[in-house]
């Protein structure tokens, strides 16, 4: 079986604007710790990451604690929304009712889906039969869940969007087949 341990980053620091230099609250960094705690007993073999500095920062903790280099694929990002709006619940929603609806240099979300989609597979082919931690994020894991589990909806984002950090685990037999997927809130 192959396990892949996706980390929904801690509580970011708000005040930084640009995206992917957004780092952790004094909140998120203190999270972080009990993120290591769930998966020291959990047989990592590796870490990847989103290239956003608050996805890396909330496994760093982990991987510095047991000694792993942070592998970042690019393909983990996080939505690109294009441009600044005012209205953000109001584009979430239409976003999920619609997967294609996105703003102008911006992505939909099944853009989002279908790279994360690619970048999982490229994993689990890679690290057949391993467990893996991977940094990410609210809305790119939102749309990994809902590629395996299609129930999962605007709905269920909206539940966890303020759950920070949140841990997903995605279970894959040997031919690399979806079997089964376990959310944790890290509390």
């Amino acid at each position: 079986m192959t396990r892949l341990f996706f980390v929904r980053h801690a509580e970011p620091d708000l005040s930084i604007h640009d995206d992917m230099l957004r780092g952790l609250s004094p909140k998120g960094t203190e999270d972080r710790k009990r993120v290591t705690d769930f998966l020291a007993d959990k047989d990592i073999s590796a870490v990847l990451s989103s290239p956003y500095k608050r996805a890396v920062d909330t496994v760093k903790h982990f991987a510095d604690k047991y000694g792993y280099d942070i592998t970042i694929i690019n393909d983990f990002r996080e939505r690109a929304v294009g441009e600044w709006i005012k209205d953000f619940a109001d584009f979430t929603k239409k976003q999920w009712d619609d997967f294609s609806y996105r703003l102008a240099g911006g992505e939909c979300l099944k853009e989002v889906q279908d790279r994360n989609i690619r970048a999982v597979k490229q994993v689990i082919e890679k690290y057949h039969g391993q467990n893996i931690t991977i940094g990410s994020h609210g809305t790119a894991l939102s749309t990994i869940i809902n590629y395996y589990d299609p129930s999962f909806g605007y709905a269920e984002f909206e539940r966890i969007k303020n759950i920070m950090p949140f841990i997903a685990r995605f279970v894959f037999d040997e031919n690399g087949s979806f079997v089964c997927m376990n959310r944790y809130e890290v509390l």
